[in-house]
Order: structure tokens, then sequence, then C-alpha cells
């Protein structure tokens, strides 16, 4: 039993309105933006990224924030935590593909509900077996 989570990449806040929590975290906390897409808004917190989200439907209320462990390879991850008996949402997938890399996700939740993440940063065209 040697594989345990660690590092965390990310964590999701829930917000109402993305241009005032932009205002808030970046003008008066003086985090950097990382980068904006639609209404999500990432900020680098020391290499953990805060990632600022407003909320999709019918999301429970314990489910609106997420905690993202960062793994080299998550399929191993996976198929670990799985033989442990965490029941996934689904099988790890593509979340996008960024100019260096291609981000991996699979989504998992604690005893109450809580929704967390494996998260993978790629080599590009990775694909897990």
């Amino acid at each position: 039993m040697n594989f345990g989570l660690s590092t965390i990449g990310q964590v999701t806040l829930t917000i109402s309105n993305i241009e005032k929590a932009k205002s808030f975290y970046s003008d008066k906390l003086g985090l950097r933006l990382f980068f904006q897409f639609g209404n999500l808004a990432f900020y680098d917190c020391g290499g953990v990224r805060l990632m600022l989200s407003t909320p999709e439907a019918a999301v429970p209320e314990n489910s609106r924030s997420t905690i993202y462990f960062r793994v080299a390879d998550i399929n191993y991850a996976y198929e670990t935590l799985s033989s442990r008996g965490v029941k996934f949402v689904g099988a790890p997938h593509l979340i996008a593909k960024m100019d260096d890399h291609d981000l991996w996700m699979a989504f998992f939740n604690d005893p109450d509900n809580n929704s967390l993440a494996l998260m993978c940063e790629a080599p590009k065209g990775y694909k897990p077996e």
C-alpha cells in the first residue's frame, strides 16, 4: 500500500458573480490571475490553482467546492483507489488539450458526498490504458 494522494493541484470555490469575485481575489487579495475561460477564473497560489466558478445547475451544497489531487499517472491512481473501494463518478477522461499537455480528470466523492478529483497534466497524446 505504497500509493497515496498527497499533492493538491487545484481547489474550486463556487462564486455567484465572476467579475465581483475577480475584483476581490485580484484587487483586494492580490492574487495573480493565471487565466480566465468564460465563467471560470484560475489563480496561481504558490503552485496550487484556485478555480473560481459559477455553479452548475442543480449542484448540491456540499458539492460546490472540489479538491483536485495531482497525480503523475491517472490510470494507476484510478485503479489503485478503485481497488480500495473508492467509487468514481466515471473513468478518467480528457478535460482539455492545453498547449504543452493534456489535462485528465476523474471525479469521486468522500463519505459525506464532498467532491474530490484526480487531475493529471499528461504529455500530449496520453491515453490511459
